[in-house]
């Protein structure tokens, strides 16, 4: 009679079982969604260098069909759509899109000719802030950085 008082008695789970299974769970939704957020953010960066490695090529292509470098005014733009006063440019364009790519975060790449750097042009990504001077994934990225055309992201 006493053990089957017991049985009728443990039929639910009490309050700290509950709350234990609870953090438990709260502990690992948490670990994997922060995994998860550091992964995108790495993708990210990756795929705004792929997309400077493929801008910087552009930009040497025309500047070996035409003499030139594209100019600040266009900018990018000279690299699908022909400039008035260039000889020498690709029909086709210089990029397989007909739309300049935006970097990871949705933001434009900014070109500048002849910048402090010493370097004859220079495409940016601003990163996920879209401004100058950020930190980690706000940092900005440039086709002559170091680190371009490794796989390694930050």
């Amino acid at each position: 009679m006493n053990t089957n008082r017991q049985n009728r008695n443990r039929k639910a789970f009490t309050m700290v079982e509950l709350m234990a299974v609870l953090i438990i769970v709260g502990l690992l939704f948490a670990t994997a969604v922060g995994t998860f957020m550091g992964r995108t953010d790495k993708a990210r960066v990756t795929t705004s260098k792929a997309s400077l490695k493929v801008l910087h090529n552009a930009v040497l292509q025309f500047k070996m069909d035409t003499g030139n470098y594209p100019n600040e005014e266009e900018g990018l733009l000279s690299l699908i759509e022909q400039p008035m006063d260039v000889t020498g440019w690709d029909p086709s364009g210089y990029l397989e899109t007909t739309e300049i790519p935006l970097d990871a975060w949705g933001n434009e790449f900014v070109y500048q000719l002849n910048p402090e750097s010493g370097k004859p042009f220079v495409v940016i990504s601003y990163g996920a802030n879209g401004e100058e001077d950020g930190e980690s994934y706000d940092e900005e990225t440039e086709n002559y950085d170091a680190d371009l055309y490794s796989t390694d992201a930050r």
